[in-house]
């Protein structure tokens, strides 16, 4: 009869062994082999000598996400090979685990997970309050200045675990809340401490370790408020003000194009050395900023989207094109070198756009020479296109030369009848149709001209050699 492997999940209680229920207690007898996620909790000696602790992978590993995968890894390997392990944790399988949301994820092996009493309960007895009643938020300590935006609370802030996150938490706050705030340590042990502070003194008063979290009952204004309190403009603006309730994505197409504009003038005019400009550059990206704001406000108003989805979507963008520094498991498979890393953001852009060429989404709107740049920034990361592109002509040393040959080049289009915006969208469009045969090329040889070995690079590019885009 075959066993199906499986992980069986529980919670060892908020501090001393007597928090642990009979269930537990019971599942810890019946299982031979038995895991904790970390030694560093009172009641992890209920597991008897021979528990296997992962202590050790937080020692070695470079983010918390990867010990939390590493964790799991090795626990669905357990449940493969002895067919059924304990998995104990700290407080309650269901608060602040993530290594037990990562097991309920996964498919390879069977989860069942036993809840148990969880330290937020200690908390709600010390601070003698209903949580419920009075709307009391759950707010990690490392993403406080995130997860407690635009929010005045009440907060119960956990794993407050460093000195360095105390004064994070300290730091996010514009406005010190008036009433004392209480700091809950330790609870459940012998030495557990709870007291009531002053905002001020909590860095000088407060010694933080890893079962220490603050209760904050109000804040005098919410994190991040100045960005909140112009998102509210914005939206009353849009329902009061007569221009702003009549304008569409279309109609506020110029004036994104003229912010955008005065944003890049503002920096062309700041000094970096002397930092002067620096008033007007942040003035302009309040003016750009609004334009954003706006488009997002007009979106939420049809329910289609909001800012913070187009927040959340850039922050996943981002958080996904950078494999090397978020994923520290392909560290051996994605190189440091900046150019190599640009290639890398074109590979995986092309492949979630579901793009046929490095070409596609250069907007068809920009200027002809601001199409032009790209043309030519997109297509070096064919790398077989350098010679072709740059063949011998002399290289320009300052922005002064590159920009007068620019001017001759006009002047010389205008003497002579040429119309130099109009020339070079053709140019523009003769070259796309070289990058997109170039392409088909390599597609009709079954080569990827990003990871094509150095012998088909070079068979390329004597191909390349004897086409000449400008005809």
């Amino acid at each position: 009869m075959n066993i199906s492997p499986k992980v069986t999940v529980i919670g060892l209680g908020p501090g001393d062994p007597s928090f642990c229920s009979e269930k537990n207690l019971q599942l810890i007898e019946e299982h031979e082999f038995r895991y904790v996620r970390t030694n560093r909790h009172a009641s992890s000696c209920l597991l008897g000598p021979n528990v296997i602790s992962f202590d050790y992978i937080y020692e070695s590993s470079g983010s918390f996400e990867e010990v939390y995968a590493t964790i799991v890894g090795e626990l669905v390997d357990a449940a493969k090979k002895n067919h059924k392990v304990l998995y104990a944790v700290p407080g309650s399988p269901f608060l602040a685990e993530r290594t037990v949301q990562l097991l309920a994820e996964q498919t390879e092996v069977e989860v069942e997970i036993f809840p148990c009493i969880s330290f937020v309960d200690l908390a709600w007895s010390s601070l003698k309050i209903d949580p419920m009643e009075i709307g009391v938020r759950i707010v990690d300590a490392h993403r406080f200045a995130t997860e407690a935006a635009g929010d005045r609370g009440p907060f119960l802030v956990t794993q407050i675990d460093s000195r360095e996150i105390l004064a994070d938490i300290v730091a996010a706050v514009e406005s010190p809340p008036t009433e004392r705030v209480t700091i809950l340590q330790r609870l459940g042990l012998e030495d557990e401490k709870v007291e009531k502070l002053d905002w001020e003194d909590l860095i000088e008063k407060v010694e933080p370790d890893h079962l220490t979290a603050c209760f904050i009952p109000c804040l005098q204004s919410p994190i991040a408020s100045e960005l909140q309190k112009f998102i509210d403009l914005v939206a009353v603006l849009r329902v009061q003000c007569p221009w702003d309730s009549q304008q569409t994505h279309s109609s506020l197409t110029s004036h994104l194009l003229e912010e955008t504009y005065e944003v890049l003038e503002a920096i062309e005019s700041f000094n970096e050395e002397t930092r002067e400009g620096s008033e007007d550059l942040e003035e302009e990206l309040g003016d750009l900023l609004f334009q954003i704001v706006f488009h997002s406000r007009i979106a939420a108003d049809d329910g289609r989207f909001d800012l913070a989805d187009v927040t959340k979507g850039i922050y996943e963008k981002l958080y996904r094109r950078h494999p090397r520094i978020f994923e520290s498991e392909q560290e051996e498979k994605v190189s440091d070198n900046v150019d190599s890393a640009h290639k890398r953001w074109e590979e995986i852009k092309k492949e979630e756009k579901k793009r046929s060429s490095v070409l596609d989404g250069i907007p068809d709107a920009l200027p002809a020479l601001a199409y032009t740049q790209k043309l030519f920034e997109k297509s070096e990361t064919l790398e077989l296109l350098e010679e072709k592109i740059y063949s011998d002509r002399p290289i320009p040393e300052t922005d002064e030369e590159m920009g007068s040959i620019f001017l001759d080049l006009v002047f010389w289009a205008a003497k002579n009848n040429f119309e130099a915006e109009r020339v070079l969208r053709i140019a523009n469009s003769k070259f796309v149709t070289f990058i997109k045969d170039i392409e088909t090329l390599a597609e009709n040889r079954g080569v990827d001209l990003f990871s094509a070995d150095s012998q088909t690079k070079k068979e390329l590019k004597a191909e390349i050699r004897k086409r000449d885009f400008t005809n």
